[in-house]
């Protein structure tokens, strides 16, 4: 494994949440490292699930300038898990072998496929490990 880290798409979504400041500021640190480091990883998965979000449920939606800045600006350069069968097959044995969801099996999936460490997402029971894939909250209060 690598320093390499997968994001799921509710950091994306926290990043522009007003009512946690908490949340925003965390998420926004991990899309900045990603970013700059070039270690953050998403899949086409993360932006189609961000953009419907950001254009439907936002308290004030991005319009269409906005969501093509942010495509453009930060979602494609993180983008490096494509659809393949090899990809599907995985997400249907980590689905079964641990009783996930389609959508969790194939985010984690694709971050075993873009070679990552740490999967962050707050959609999952933190500290599972899946073929040395950890999943982390980054959201969690620390102890």
């Amino acid at each position: 494994m690598s320093g390499r880290f997968f994001l799921d798409t509710n950091v994306f979504v926290y990043a522009f949440d007003s009512n946690s400041p908490e949340k925003a500021a965390t998420a926004k640190a991990l899309i900045r490292e990603g970013l700059t480091k070039e270690i953050g990883i998403i899949s086409y998965q993360v932006i189609q699930e961000f953009l419907n979000v950001a254009l439907r449920r936002f308290k004030k939606p991005m319009t269409t300038v906005e969501a093509e800045s942010f495509l453009g600006l930060v979602l494609r350069p993180m983008c490096s898990v494509q659809s393949s069968h090899s990809l599907y097959g995985r997400a249907l044995a980590i689905r079964d072998r641990y009783r996930l969801s389609w959508w969790d099996s194939l985010i984690i999936a694709s971050a075993i496929e873009g070679r990552c460490a740490r999967l962050y997402t707050e959609d999952l029971q933190n500290g599972l490990v899946i073929e040395q894939l950890i999943i982390e909250n980054p959201f969690r209060p620390s102890c």
